[in-house]
């Protein structure tokens, strides 16, 4: 029987990529294993996908600690207990600590809707949007102490249409997140994944230096 990566998931909100990765391990596409899923917020709706699917789950709420480290090393220590070897953010809305970092070096990602280094932070998609970008997307990253700056794993590019509002070019993107995330979480775990100061590498794969996008698309040049 293949080992399976152990990994925790931090999610605050709806969970749609925690269901993601839920569903690619289910189908057996992805090797992992959801040791446990640590929400900040009651009432994020993660917590009923992990119900659904008898993953354990644990609400760790942030205002009842002193200080981020605190906060941070409680996470740590349930992370720790469950086995995890990789902390997967998935719509997470708190900024880590170095101390959290510095536990889980290298072992934590995070998932961001748009191509960073552009439009890091908050409503990265409504930021790319009011710019007028023809191109827009997502980035799985590692996570560092700066804010969506961390060493990139894989990204996925959406074209912004001229037809596009803010929440259908967010809806192309959050089919993309859904796609590229398990996909970093399996390089990991097939540990094919090597970092070069900023540079993550992907051993083993087929590169195409044709793959040229445009937007909007040439006419004869």
């Amino acid at each position: 029987m293949e080992k399976k990566l152990p990994i925790g998931v931090l999610a605050s909100g709806s969970g749609s990529n925690l269901q993601s990765i839920i569903d690619h391990i289910e189908q057996g596409r992805l090797d992992a294993d959801i040791r446990v899923v640590i929400s900040n917020n009651p009432d994020a709706y993660a917590i009923t996908r992990a119900q659904k699917h008898g993953i354990p789950f644990v609400i760790v709420r942030h205002q009842e600690f002193p200080d981020r480290e605190a906060f941070d090393r409680q996470m740590a220590e349930i992370l720790i207990s469950c086995g995890v070897e990789l902390v997967v953010m998935a719509g997470f809305m708190r900024v880590l600590s170095p101390l959290f970092l510095k536990t889980f070096p290298q072992r934590v990602i995070n998932i961001h809707p748009a191509l960073l280094p552009s439009f890091p932070g908050l409503h990265g998609q409504r930021q790319a949007f009011e710019y007028g970008v023809k191109f827009s997307g997502c980035t799985v990253h590692f996570a560092d102490d700066g804010v969506d700056s961390g060493p990139i794993i894989i990204q996925a590019v959406v074209p912004v249409l001229e037809t596009d509002t803010e929440d259908t070019l967010a809806e192309r993107i959050l089919r993309e997140e859904h796609r590229i995330y398990p996909q970093a979480i399996q390089f990991y775990a097939e540990g094919r994944i090597e970092i070069h100061n900023r540079q993550v590498r992907i051993r083993g794969l087929k590169e195409s230096a044709s793959q040229v996008l445009h937007n909007p698309p040439l006419e004869g040049f």
